[in-house]
């Protein structure tokens, strides 16, 4: 049987962690005496590594600026987290049932995330899946996205080749990191980008929930 991967963002594709990000991100500006991002900025840089979404949501601040309060947000959810003012950021509905499916049919699974390996821990035991994954790459060991770094340390620990495997994500910067790294993407409609706008940067499809995400993959 030919190796297949199926390599998942997490925020926005697995999971729903918009609202843990806007109020994050509104802890760490306040702390600076910064206005809040507006929530559908914050929704724009979902993805990107920390300073590379600071330089995004502050394009005219300095990189000290970006550094420290890239810094802070990492901290914030540690903050935030210890005094309960967090939910927990839930699975889309679908998304065990497509896990188990891809499993079944000897799909490995992989996950690439701008998360730390903190936060993509907690939120995969959260849910009792931490262990489903055969790679996974985040924010702390690579470049931000679209660079392929976390696609390519994927497909090197399940021994998969480019043309086997695909990156499913919700954001430009997934499709993007797609292409660099050879890999074909499939873009998700539940996530925090547009469709059209997935596909112009390179999806080969855009799923509409969990079960049509199934059937592109079967195709």
């Amino acid at each position: 049987m030919t190796a297949k991967l199926a390599v998942f963002d997490c925020d926005g594709t697995l999971v729903d962690s918009q609202a843990n990000i806007v109020r994050a991100m509104e802890d760490s500006f306040a702390r600076f005496a910064l206005p809040a991002p507006a929530p559908h900025s914050v929704r724009r840089i979902v993805g990107l590594s920390l300073k590379e979404a600071m330089v995004a949501l502050l394009p005219e601040a300095d990189d000290r600026l970006h550094e420290a309060l890239a810094d802070d947000y990492k901290h914030a959810f540690q903050r935030l987290r210890a005094d309960r003012q967090l939910d927990p950021e839930p699975l889309y509905d679908g998304i065990l049932a497509l896990l188990d499916g891809l499993e079944s049919e000897g799909w490995q699974l992989a996950v690439a995330t701008g998360k730390s390996d903190r936060g993509l821990r907690i939120v995969l035991e959260h849910h009792g899946i931490f262990g489903r994954f055969v790679s996974l790459q985040t924010a702390d060991r690579h470049p931000s996205k679209p660079h392929p770094a976390m696609l390519q340390a994927a497909l090197g620990e399940a021994g998969v080749v480019a043309r086997n495997a695909v990156i499913i994500g919700d954001t430009i910067f997934d499709i993007a990191m797609g292409k660099a790294a050879d890999v074909r993407a499939i873009g998700v409609d539940w996530g925090y980008h547009e469709a059209n706008e997935l596909i112009e940067a390179g999806a080969i499809a855009v799923a509409l929930d969990a079960a049509h995400l199934k059937d592109l993959l079967d195709g």
